[in-house]
């Protein structure tokens, strides 16, 4: 019975979902609809958390502190209202919750960061693209600048 549900699920899932870890900051676009009118909404914050779930279950933890107060949403990863979902920076931590960071605010709340490649496979932004032809990496024009 188990294999006809995880079928049937696969069908409302996403094919593209980022590597989504705690300590993750991303930037959830998520799709408002009011009266006639749909908009998008961005919701930037830290990942606390990457909560268990198969298939359509799965769903992850956001927070923010905005205007002094704390602000958690928590987003299922494939509803058709996530629209995107972008990661932007990666913080160093060790658990796989982060419930510790409710009870900071200010400079207690910072991490250490790290690059994006360090954690995820997906997210390689600090690696030189490669020229299809060759196999030297291709240069930007600031970098051939700096070089000579």
């Amino acid at each position: 019975m188990s294999e006809l549900l995880h079928s049937y699920s696969k069908k409302f899932c996403k094919d593209e979902v980022p590597d989504l870890k705690p300590g993750y900051i991303v930037k959830v676009h998520q799709k408002i609809t009011e009266g006639s009118k749909t908009r998008i909404q961005v919701f930037q914050g830290t990942v606390l958390a990457v909560n268990s779930g198969h298939g359509v279950d799965d769903t992850f933890t956001v927070r923010k502190i905005s205007e002094g107060i704390g602000v958690e949403k928590v987003y299922p990863i494939h509803s058709p209202n996530v629209v995107k979902i972008e990661v932007m920076r990666a913080q160093k931590v060790r658990r796989a919750k982060l419930n510790f960071l409710r009870d900071r605010s200010g400079k207690a709340l910072r991490l250490k960061e790290i690059p994006l490649k360090l954690r995820g496979k997906k997210f390689e932004k600090d690696v030189a693209p490669v020229a299809e032809d060759s196999s030297e990496p291709v240069v930007a024009p600031a970098e051939e600048k700096a070089a000579e």
